[in-house]
């Protein structure tokens, strides 16, 4: 079997979960705030942002510190326990397939939905600015390239932080265990992105690419410059251990 034809298979499982729902639910949580308080983006007390770059700020922050991360711990948890749950990996190990590849596969849904996610954030999004700008009499609406292009930025800066949490799952059985390991790692999130070493914690990744675009829409408040080095090379080797971390440890629990 090879990997597209795993990937098939991989999501056939999801076909009758609430996983969509799962993803979609923070989306619409986030921006309820942003349509009810809409006016307080005309009040900007001095910060020289426009009401519309402020709106999208706003409201992506909720998803960039914690929504995000916090579905795609989720997500993992969701994947990993039902296939424990119905001994799923036993099944899996015992076809004539590589662990590696059942991994990769399996880490593969997870970007998956969180593309799904992507994709539900700019369109609500959207949905929201045609309402605040009905509501508001005021154009809230941005040009698609610009945020798409954020929006995507921030979900790649995601990819790190989906691989650290993959690793975890295979390393931690008990779910109640994972789940609040991942939920206590975000805390520190806001801090480490205005540390030096920031660039060493996965889980500010996202927030830290929304600030750097409230930086270019906010002269003068924060950086405005992405700082590839040394955040690009140390985003790919944790990237690379984590992944590499998973596939050695996959399914070795159920082998026993």
């Amino acid at each position: 079997m090879n990997f597209i034809s795993l990937i098939g298979v991989e999501l056939t499982k999801l076909r009758r979960s609430k996983i969509i729902l799962i993803l979609l639910t923070p989306v619409v949580i986030m921006w309820i705030p942003s349509i009810l308080n809409a006016k307080i983006n005309f009040n900007l007390q001095g910060i020289p942002i426009t009401p519309e770059h402020n709106f999208f700020i706003q409201g992506f922050m909720g998803m960039a510190w914690f929504m995000i991360p916090a579905s795609l711990l989720i997500c993992t948890t969701l994947l990993v326990q039902t296939e424990r749950n119905h001994k799923g990996f036993l099944k899996m190990l015992s076809l004539p397939l590589s662990s590696t590849k059942l991994c990769l596969a399996k880490f593969t849904i997870l970007l998956l939905l969180a593309t799904v996610q992507m994709v539900m954030s700019i369109g609500t999004y959207y949905l929201c600015c045609a309402t605040v700008s009905q509501l508001q009499n005021y154009n809230f609406i941005l040009e698609p390239l610009y945020v798409i292009s954020n929006v995507l930025q921030i979900y790649a800066g995601a990819i790190p932080l989906a691989a650290v949490f993959w690793m975890i799952a295979t390393l931690i059985q008990a779910p109640v265990f994972f789940v609040g390991t991942g939920l206590a790692s975000l805390v520190p999130s806001i801090l480490m992105i205005n540390t030096k070493f920031w660039f060493l914690y996965p889980m500010s990744y996202p927030f830290y690419l929304l600030m750097t675009a409230y930086g270019k829409a906010a002269e003068g408040i924060y950086e405005t410059e992405i700082a590839w080095l040394p955040w690009l090379p140390t985003a790919m080797l944790i990237t690379i251990t984590a992944l590499a971390i998973s596939c050695i440890r996959f399914g070795v629990s159920e082998r026993r």
